[in-house]
């Protein structure tokens, strides 16, 4: 069973950083992709940043703020998220997807929380 450990949010003023991380536990299946989500209060869970083959995509609200990466040999994503504001405040989750030879498998993360307030 694939287990993922996500570790780094916490409390940051606005205008500070945080780097979350998400470690996957070693599978004989390959990853596909890598990606961060997040769910505020009474809101969707809506995608943030994925990583796939090397290429990377963000929604408009993080885009040039935030950048996702990835390290294949820890099995492990990051997300460096700089010039926080009180609106990126939410729960974030990681997920991974893999190869299982005829279709992919979603795995998420336990979720961290990230809270942006002075």
């Amino acid at each position: 069973q694939v287990q993922l450990v996500e570790s780094g949010g916490g409390l940051v003023q606005p205008g500070g950083s945080l780097r979350l991380s998400c470690a996957a536990s070693p599978s004989i299946f390959s990853i596909n992709s890598m990606a961060w989500y997040r769910q505020a209060p009474g809101k969707q869970r809506e995608l943030v940043a994925a990583i796939r083959s090397g290429v990377t995509n963000y929604a408009d609200s993080v885009e040039g703020r935030f950048t996702i990466s990835r390290d294949n040999a820890r099995n492990t994503v990051y997300l460096q998220m700089n010039s926080l504001k009180p609106e990126d405040t939410a729960v974030y989750y990681c997920k991974v997807a893999f190869w299982g030879g005829i279709r992919e498998y979603d795995y998420w993360g336990q979720g961290t929380q990230v809270t942006v307030s002075s």
